[in-house]
């Protein structure tokens, strides 16, 4: 009985010090450690998505989307760090990388929660629903097309 109740006190506790952010534990990256309403308030300002942008063509970049643990894992493999990098989900949501390392030190952990229309909303699957059909990457005034693949 008391396991129980050290178990739920320890779960509420965690549930409280994540209040406001899009995933338990903090992002790996501290430039990601966001509230959501901070999240959300980038987001609608880079709204609406840039189809008039340039197309870069296949981004040197590769991407796994998780449905289970509802995020996108994103590697740089090109011979170069990029910067002020937007990732576009599906042409409605997006999420803004500052720094992006090259190589799989420098991959990318994104929460499904980081994501946001021009409304406020994050993106979410509707119960498996709604898929990651869609994933580009704004860059340097041009748009690129990320490769997905599913998750191990």
């Amino acid at each position: 009985m008391k396991l129980h109740a050290c178990v739920a006190i320890v779960g509420a506790g965690l549930m409280v010090g994540c209040a406001g952010r899009p995933s338990l534990l903090p992002n790996s990256d501290p430039n990601l450690r966001e509230t959501m309403a901070e999240l959300a308030a980038d987001g609608a300002k880079r709204h609406p998505y840039k189809s008039d942008a340039p197309r870069g063509g296949d981004a040197l970049a590769r991407a796994s989307i998780d449905y289970t643990f509802k995020t996108i894992q994103i590697l740089n493999y090109s011979d170069s760090d990029w910067s002020d990098v937007e990732i576009w989900v599906n042409r409605n949501y997006v999420c803004s990388i500052p720094d992006f390392p090259q190589g799989k030190d420098g991959a990318k952990t994104l929460d499904f929660q980081m994501f946001f229309d021009d409304k406020g909303d994050y993106f979410w699957t509707a119960g498996g629903k709604i898929h990651v059909d869609q994933l580009e990457m704004l860059r340097d005034g041009k748009i690129y097309d990320i490769k997905i693949t599913p998750a191990d």
